[in-house]
């Protein structure tokens, strides 16, 4: 495979990634939600719960994402195996 094609993987993976951490991180906050705190709070406040969870989830998944993706650079050489996203095009060298 190519660089190119390398990158397209590896971007599509890692969205679907993160897209699963935040669906798996949201599951587990609904069932600690649900059993432990959601009877503790008045009836008026529980409807936060979910939006708090909500971000929460998506914050964690950002969180193992740049986890993982720091300790991937470490472990791979990303010049070798991926092209770079965005390319400086038409640069100016000015001199005399």
């Amino acid at each position: 495979m190519n660089k190119k094609l390398n990158t397209v993987f590896f971007i599509l993976g890692a969205t679907l990634f993160n897209v699963i951490v935040a669906i798996v991180s949201f599951i587990l906050f609904t069932l600690v939600y649900v059993r432990l705190i959601m009877n503790l709070i008045p009836e008026q406040g529980r409807s936060w719960g979910f939006t708090l969870i909500f971000l929460a989830s998506i914050a964690v998944s950002f969180i193992v994402y740049r986890y993982l993706l720091r300790y991937l650079l470490t472990k791979v050489d990303v010049e070798r195996y991926f092209d770079p996203i965005f390319v400086r095009r038409n640069i100016r060298k000015t001199g005399s």
